[in-house]
Protein backbone atom coordinates (compact mmCIF):
# COMPACT_ATOMS: atom_id res chain seq x y z
CA UNK A 1 0.00 0.00 0.00
CA UNK A 2 1.33 3.42 -0.90
CA UNK A 3 2.22 5.79 1.92
CA UNK A 4 1.77 9.54 2.03
CA UNK A 5 3.47 11.66 4.67
CA UNK A 6 1.39 14.77 5.33
CA UNK A 7 2.61 17.56 7.61
CA UNK A 8 0.17 19.89 9.29
CA UNK A 9 -2.31 17.02 9.07
CA UNK A 10 -4.40 17.66 12.18
CA UNK A 11 -6.76 20.16 10.58
CA UNK A 12 -7.64 22.17 7.51
CA UNK A 13 -6.06 21.37 4.17
CA UNK A 14 -3.78 18.74 5.71
CA UNK A 15 -6.67 16.78 7.19
CA UNK A 16 -8.72 17.08 3.99
CA UNK A 17 -5.71 15.80 2.02
CA UNK A 18 -5.27 12.90 4.44
CA UNK A 19 -8.90 11.85 4.00
CA UNK A 20 -8.66 12.01 0.21
CA UNK A 21 -5.52 9.87 0.18
CA UNK A 22 -7.36 7.32 2.34
CA UNK A 23 -10.29 7.32 -0.08
CA UNK A 24 -7.86 6.52 -2.88
CA UNK A 25 -6.39 3.54 -1.04
CA UNK A 26 -3.24 5.06 0.48
CA UNK A 27 -2.05 4.88 4.07
CA UNK A 28 -1.05 8.15 5.68
CA UNK A 29 1.52 9.32 8.20
CA UNK A 30 -0.12 12.32 9.83
CA UNK A 31 2.41 14.82 11.18
CA UNK A 32 1.61 17.80 13.38
CA UNK A 33 3.11 19.75 16.26
CA UNK A 34 -0.27 20.11 18.01
CA UNK A 35 -0.37 16.80 19.86
CA UNK A 36 -3.93 17.18 21.14
CA UNK A 37 -5.39 18.12 17.77
CA UNK A 38 -3.41 15.35 16.09
CA UNK A 39 -4.72 12.72 18.49
CA UNK A 40 -8.27 13.86 17.83
CA UNK A 41 -7.78 13.74 14.07
CA UNK A 42 -6.13 10.29 14.06
CA UNK A 43 -8.63 8.51 16.31
CA UNK A 44 -11.56 8.10 13.87
CA UNK A 45 -9.40 7.15 10.89
CA UNK A 46 -8.04 3.82 9.68
CA UNK A 47 -4.68 3.20 7.96
CA UNK A 48 -3.07 6.24 9.54
CA UNK A 49 -0.25 6.80 12.01
CA UNK A 50 0.18 10.08 13.86
CA UNK A 51 3.57 11.52 14.75
CA UNK A 52 3.95 14.57 16.93
CA UNK A 53 6.72 16.66 15.35
CA UNK A 54 7.78 20.28 14.90
CA UNK A 55 9.06 20.36 11.32
CA UNK A 56 11.36 23.30 12.06
CA UNK A 57 13.51 21.10 14.35
CA UNK A 58 16.09 19.00 12.40
CA UNK A 59 16.47 16.28 15.03
CA UNK A 60 12.70 15.95 15.43
CA UNK A 61 12.27 15.63 11.67
CA UNK A 62 14.88 12.88 11.42
CA UNK A 63 13.22 10.95 14.26
CA UNK A 64 9.81 11.42 12.67
CA UNK A 65 10.92 10.03 9.31
CA UNK A 66 12.52 7.05 11.05
CA UNK A 67 9.26 6.33 12.88
CA UNK A 68 7.21 6.59 9.69
CA UNK A 69 9.50 4.14 7.88
CA UNK A 70 9.47 1.74 10.84
CA UNK A 71 5.67 1.87 10.83
CA UNK A 72 4.86 1.74 7.12
CA UNK A 73 8.12 0.64 5.48
CA UNK A 74 7.95 3.13 2.63
CA UNK A 75 7.15 6.71 1.66
CA UNK A 76 5.64 7.38 -1.76
CA UNK A 77 4.59 11.01 -1.37
CA UNK A 78 5.59 13.87 0.92
CA UNK A 79 3.08 16.66 1.36
CA UNK A 80 4.72 19.67 2.99
CA UNK A 81 1.62 21.42 4.26
CA UNK A 82 2.62 22.61 7.75
CA UNK A 83 2.68 26.38 7.91
CA UNK A 84 2.07 29.42 10.05
CA UNK A 85 0.49 32.72 9.06
CA UNK A 86 1.55 36.06 10.48
CA UNK A 87 0.16 39.14 8.79
CA UNK A 88 1.22 42.71 9.51
CA UNK A 89 2.90 45.81 8.07
CA UNK A 90 6.59 45.60 7.18
CA UNK A 91 7.40 48.26 9.77
CA UNK A 92 5.77 46.27 12.54
CA UNK A 93 7.23 42.86 11.62
CA UNK A 94 9.94 42.08 14.13
CA UNK A 95 12.80 39.78 13.25
CA UNK A 96 11.42 37.28 15.76
CA UNK A 97 8.09 37.19 13.89
CA UNK A 98 9.96 36.91 10.57
CA UNK A 99 12.01 33.97 11.80
CA UNK A 100 9.00 32.19 13.28
CA UNK A 101 7.30 32.22 9.88
CA UNK A 102 10.43 31.19 7.98
CA UNK A 103 11.27 28.38 10.42
CA UNK A 104 8.07 26.46 9.70
CA UNK A 105 7.07 27.63 6.23
CA UNK A 106 10.45 27.37 4.52
CA UNK A 107 12.92 25.60 6.81
CA UNK A 108 10.36 22.89 7.55
CA UNK A 109 9.79 22.17 3.87
CA UNK A 110 13.54 21.88 3.31
CA UNK A 111 14.13 19.65 6.33
CA UNK A 112 11.27 17.21 5.73
CA UNK A 113 12.01 16.94 2.01
CA UNK A 114 15.72 16.36 2.59
CA UNK A 115 15.11 13.72 5.27
CA UNK A 116 12.74 11.75 3.04
CA UNK A 117 14.86 11.74 -0.15
CA UNK A 118 16.37 8.27 0.47
CA UNK A 119 12.88 6.78 0.89
CA UNK A 120 11.54 8.64 -2.14
CA UNK A 121 14.42 7.32 -4.25
CA UNK A 122 13.27 3.80 -3.44
CA UNK A 123 9.69 4.46 -4.54
CA UNK A 124 10.36 7.09 -7.23
CA UNK A 125 7.99 9.18 -5.22
CA UNK A 126 6.65 12.70 -5.27
CA UNK A 127 7.00 15.88 -3.24
CA UNK A 128 4.11 18.35 -3.14
CA UNK A 129 4.86 21.59 -1.34
CA UNK A 130 2.01 23.83 -0.25
CA UNK A 131 2.86 27.38 -1.21
CA UNK A 132 0.31 30.18 -1.52
CA UNK A 133 -0.99 32.67 -4.00
CA UNK A 134 0.88 35.14 -1.77
CA UNK A 135 4.11 33.55 -3.03
CA UNK A 136 3.18 34.29 -6.64
CA UNK A 137 1.97 37.87 -6.35
CA UNK A 138 2.52 40.67 -3.91
CA UNK A 139 -0.09 41.81 -1.43
CA UNK A 140 -0.18 43.95 1.66
CA UNK A 141 0.61 42.76 5.19
CA UNK A 142 2.40 39.62 3.99
CA UNK A 143 6.10 40.46 4.04
CA UNK A 144 7.09 37.33 5.99
CA UNK A 145 4.34 34.99 4.85
CA UNK A 146 4.51 35.91 1.17
CA UNK A 147 8.29 35.80 1.10
CA UNK A 148 8.34 32.38 2.78
CA UNK A 149 5.89 31.01 0.23
CA UNK A 150 7.85 32.48 -2.68
CA UNK A 151 10.83 30.65 -1.22
CA UNK A 152 8.82 27.42 -1.18
CA UNK A 153 8.09 27.81 -4.89
CA UNK A 154 11.78 28.33 -5.72
CA UNK A 155 12.74 25.40 -3.47
CA UNK A 156 10.28 23.27 -5.43
CA UNK A 157 12.05 24.17 -8.67
CA UNK A 158 15.41 23.28 -7.14
CA UNK A 159 14.04 19.93 -5.96
CA UNK A 160 12.60 19.15 -9.39
CA UNK A 161 15.84 20.01 -11.14
CA UNK A 162 18.06 17.99 -8.82
CA UNK A 163 15.89 15.00 -7.91
CA UNK A 164 14.38 14.25 -11.29
CA UNK A 165 17.23 11.92 -12.20
CA UNK A 166 16.07 9.64 -9.37
CA UNK A 167 12.50 9.62 -10.67
CA UNK A 168 11.36 11.95 -7.89
CA UNK A 169 8.87 14.60 -8.95
CA UNK A 170 8.46 17.92 -7.07
CA UNK A 171 5.55 20.30 -7.52
CA UNK A 172 3.80 22.99 -5.53
CA UNK A 173 0.20 23.96 -4.99
CA UNK A 174 -0.55 27.64 -4.36
CA UNK A 175 -3.96 27.98 -2.73
CA UNK A 176 -5.90 31.20 -2.94
CA UNK A 177 -8.48 32.16 -0.32
CA UNK A 178 -9.79 28.97 1.28
CA UNK A 179 -12.78 28.66 3.58
CA UNK A 180 -10.95 27.23 6.57
CA UNK A 181 -12.05 27.82 10.16
CA UNK A 182 -8.96 29.97 10.70
CA UNK A 183 -9.62 32.14 7.65
CA UNK A 184 -13.24 32.66 8.54
CA UNK A 185 -12.25 33.62 12.07
CA UNK A 186 -9.84 36.36 10.99
CA UNK A 187 -11.38 37.61 7.72
CA UNK A 188 -13.73 40.52 8.30
CA UNK A 189 -16.93 40.94 6.30
CA UNK A 190 -15.12 43.59 4.26
CA UNK A 191 -12.26 41.23 3.44
CA UNK A 192 -14.64 38.43 2.48
CA UNK A 193 -16.55 40.78 0.19
CA UNK A 194 -13.32 42.06 -1.36
CA UNK A 195 -12.10 38.55 -2.09
CA UNK A 196 -15.42 37.59 -3.64
CA UNK A 197 -15.28 40.67 -5.88
CA UNK A 198 -11.66 39.94 -6.91
CA UNK A 199 -12.02 36.22 -7.56
CA UNK A 200 -13.28 35.32 -11.03
CA UNK A 201 -15.21 32.40 -9.49
CA UNK A 202 -16.67 34.82 -6.88
CA UNK A 203 -16.12 32.51 -3.91
CA UNK A 204 -13.57 31.03 -1.56
CA UNK A 205 -12.21 27.58 -2.29
CA UNK A 206 -12.80 24.59 -0.04
CA UNK A 207 -10.25 22.47 1.75
CA UNK A 208 -11.37 19.50 -0.34
CA UNK A 209 -10.74 21.39 -3.60
CA UNK A 210 -7.15 22.10 -2.56
CA UNK A 211 -6.73 18.47 -1.50
CA UNK A 212 -7.83 17.35 -4.97
CA UNK A 213 -4.98 19.32 -6.54
CA UNK A 214 -2.46 17.97 -4.03
CA UNK A 215 -3.43 14.33 -4.40
CA UNK A 216 -3.47 14.64 -8.19
CA UNK A 217 0.12 15.93 -8.23
CA UNK A 218 1.19 13.13 -5.88
CA UNK A 219 -0.43 10.45 -8.04
CA UNK A 220 0.58 8.60 -11.18
CA UNK A 221 -1.91 10.75 -13.06
CA UNK A 222 0.74 13.48 -12.84
CA UNK A 223 3.63 11.17 -13.74
CA UNK A 224 5.17 13.57 -16.29
CA UNK A 225 4.58 16.76 -14.28
CA UNK A 226 7.41 18.21 -12.21
CA UNK A 227 8.77 21.63 -11.35
CA UNK A 228 5.33 23.23 -11.56
CA UNK A 229 3.35 25.51 -9.27
CA UNK A 230 -0.39 24.96 -9.63
CA UNK A 231 -2.47 27.91 -8.43
CA UNK A 232 -5.68 26.52 -6.98
CA UNK A 233 -7.12 29.97 -6.45
CA UNK A 234 -10.34 30.55 -8.34
CA UNK A 235 -8.45 32.72 -10.81
CA UNK A 236 -7.08 35.11 -8.17
CA UNK A 237 -3.54 35.11 -9.55
CA UNK A 238 -4.71 37.01 -12.61
CA UNK A 239 -6.61 39.73 -10.78
CA UNK A 240 -5.97 42.81 -8.63
CA UNK A 241 -3.08 43.30 -6.25
CA UNK A 242 -3.26 44.92 -2.83
CA UNK A 243 -7.01 45.04 -2.31
CA UNK A 244 -7.92 48.04 -0.14
CA UNK A 245 -9.85 45.88 2.33
CA UNK A 246 -6.69 43.85 2.96
CA UNK A 247 -4.65 46.89 4.08
CA UNK A 248 -6.22 47.03 7.50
Amino acid sequence: MRTALVTGAARGIGLATTKLFLEEGWQVAMIDRDAEALAGAVTPLDNVHGVHCDVSEPAAVRAMVTEVLETFGRIDAVINNAGVADFGPIEETTFERWRTVMATNLDGVFLVSQATIPALKETKGAIVNIASISGLRASTLRVAYGTSKAGVIQLTLQQAAELGEYGIRANAVAPGPVRTKLAMAVHSKEIVAAYHDALPLNRYGSEREIAEAIVFLASDRASFITGQCLAADGGFEGTGIGLPALRV
